[in-house]
């Protein structure tokens, strides 16, 4: 399960900072998504991953950490928050700027060659 749970994390990791890099703004909002998703499962996992265990302190001579739990919880909240403002500053962009790449400017395109006129004569 550790096995599974690290190639999750690094699996979001790597894909979340691949979309960060990329230039245009839906792409880097779901980058963010996903590294955050990552960091929550790593938070989650440094608690203790295991089955059949009690969550709280009891009777078992093991328990689970409380706290990565609260942990995640938090992050979560923080970072719908967050994915709700950069779509909205995405959108600002965007209806300011008629274009969704990130640093705002326009891409290079190479000047069209003029079609010439054709005439009848």
């Amino acid at each position: 399960m550790e096995l599974v749970f690290a190639l999750v994390i690094g699996a979001l990791t790597a894909s979340g900072v691949y979309l960060i890099l990329r230039s245009r703004t839906f792409p880097v909002v779901v980058g963010l998504t996903m590294l955050s998703y990552g960091v929550n499962l790593f938070l989650f996992s440094s608690g203790r991953l295991a089955t059949g265990q009690q969550p709280v302190l009891g009777t078992a001579a093991t328990h689970s950490d409380p706290l990565p739990q609260a942990l995640v919880l938090t992050a979560i909240v923080i970072g719908f928050a967050m994915t709700a403002f950069v779509v909205v500053l995405s959108l600002r962009n965007l209806a300011d700027n008629d274009d969704d790449h990130v640093d705002g400017k326009q891409p290079y395109k190479s000047p069209a060659p003029e079609e010439e006129e054709v005439t009848g004569k």
